[in-house]
């Protein structure tokens, strides 16, 4: 079990010309989720995609806590794609909200700001779907697995969901004790409480541009949200994609990445 302070996280890169986009994914996510987006961006940007504590490849830790992880990103960045410079994030739901304390706590490393179907306020509705989600993955007897068709046929009953068992199956890894979760489910499941709320960042304002995108399918943005947004970030300019639903990114690809590149490229407010 790792400290947040000694923590390394775990990064992946696409591109190598270009200015650097650093993506920070969702709960049950890793930085691959990204890795379409960061392909299609090429050859203007160049991309990192983290591993956030207790997903993908990176270390578990002892609690979820906002400021801690945005404060393991910053260190992340400060020894890499922002050691010249601050950079552009973009943060989809949970790493949405880590990339909204990180550019509170630690504006210095971030150029402007992407926030992708999030608000900084208290999630309405999701956290009852992503504990039986929790629940679900945790309930396969990953002894009795073998192959991953086998966790999928597991998971059909309780997920009949096709494209969200496909996404959650990405985190399903085989080691030399055999098949394993890679998120941190017990701590992730006991913690959705703190990982639904946001944390009070005193009299921070982020001053820099910030894109808010917006699924038309989804409630996790809602007006009521809109002066909390604009209180924190005072530069923010919203756009709602209307075909998406909570994973904005991998249900409508090609729109969000027009948004994104238009955003990333534009030089002034």
């Amino acid at each position: 079990m790792a400290d947040f302070r000694t923590s390394t996280l775990h990064t992946t890169r696409v591109g190598d010309d270009g200015e650097p986009v650093v993506f920070l994914h969702g709960l049950f996510g890793r930085g691959k989720n990204f890795t379409r987006i960061a392909k299609d961006l090429q050859p203007d940007f160049r991309s990192l995609l983290v591993d956030l504590p207790n997903h993908g490849a990176s270390e578990w830790t002892d609690r979820v806590d906002y400021e801690q992880m945005a404060d393991s990103v910053a260190e992340t960045l400060r020894n890499d794609v922002a050691s010249g410079g601050p950079v552009a994030v973009v943060g989809h739901s949970l790493g949405g909200k880590v990339a909204m304390v990180l550019a509170l706590r630690h504006p210095e490393l971030v150029s402007r700001l992407v926030v992708v179907d999030i608000a900084p306020a208290r999630a309405g509705g999701g956290e009852g779907e992503f504990a039986h989600l929790l629940d679900s993955l945790a309930a396969v007897d990953l002894t009795a697995v073998e192959r991953r068709s086998d966790a999928d046929e597991a998971l059909r009953e309780p997920i009949p969901q096709d494209t969200t068992r496909s996404f959650l199956l990405q985190n399903l890894r085989r080691g030399e004790e055999g098949l394993s979760w890679e998120p941190n489910l017990e701590l992730l499941r006991s913690s959705l409480d703190s990982i639904g709320g946001f944390p009070d960042t005193g009299d921070a304002v982020y001053e820099g541009p910030v894109l808010w995108v917006a699924g038309g399918r989804s409630d996790y943005v809602r007006d009521e949200h809109a002066p909390v947004m604009r209180g924190l970030f005072p530069r923010t300019h919203l756009v709602t994609i209307r075909e998406a639903g909570h994973w904005v990114h991998s249900q409508e690809p090609e729109t969000f990445v027009e948004v994104l590149r238009q955003f990333l490229a534009h030089t002034g407010d």
